[in-house]
């Protein structure tokens, strides 16, 4: 009996709260509840060096106006080790780049939470499949490595909130990494296993 009462209260409270906000939130902010973005990181695909051939759709869906779900599709590949930091060591640096290269298909799981205004933080779990090839285009060995990407930003709306940028300053990292050809491993050893990174989503609501 207690039981049943205990359910049929959480049942009311997750009625009326539910009610409660229906009722605060205008229309108009849960109207759009689906949105398609992509990434600005696409126009490092004019580089003559270290082109990442890079590709990202993301497709999302407002759960509320404050709580955000979605999903992310990338490829690119990388000739250089991901840790390096910006500055004199950098992504195009001579003798930091690889053996070869890997080519990543990362399909991608994101939740987003509004914070103030625009103001956001957002969680992602990147699962990187990777085909590594040497200098000779050969393939040497597949591998997988799970980032989790943490993001601080604030989005912008234009023309009527369908639109929208959102900026942010990032951190990647990735504890788990398998099957890394020794090769690479040889490269990347001596940098950590996070980096600091701008975030440059944008999108379209609809």
């Amino acid at each position: 009996m207690q039981k049943k009462l205990l359910f049929i209260s959480f049942v009311l409270i997750i009625v009326s709260t539910h009610q409660l906000l229906a009722q605060s939130i205008p229309k108009d902010s849960i109207s759009k509840k689906f949105f398609i973005g992509s990434s600005l990181f696409m126009l490092g695909n004019f580089s003559r060096v270290n082109n990442p051939e890079y590709v990202q759709l993301n497709f999302g869906y407002r759960i509320t106006p404050k709580d955000v779900i979605s999903i992310e599709f990338k490829r690119s590949i990388y000739s250089w080790p991901i840790g390096i930091p910006f500055g004199s060591s950098s992504f195009d640096a001579s003798g930091e780049n690889y053996p070869g290269h890997a080519r990543i298909l990362a399909p991608t799981i994101g939740y987003q939470r509004f914070w103030w205004k625009g103001v956001y933080t957002s969680l992602y779990a990147l699962n990187a499949f990777e085909k590594y090839k040497n200098m000779d285009n050969i393939k040497i060995g597949n591998g997988y490595t799970l980032y989790m990407n943490f993001h601080l930003g604030y989005q912008f709306k234009f023309f009527k909130n369908r639109f929208f940028f959102e900026p942010a300053i990032g951190c990647s990292y990735w504890p788990v990494r398998t099957n890394v050809p020794e090769s690479f491993k040889a490269v990347e050893k001596k940098w950590p296993n996070y980096f600091i990174q701008p975030g440059l989503h944008f999108g379209f609501n609809f």
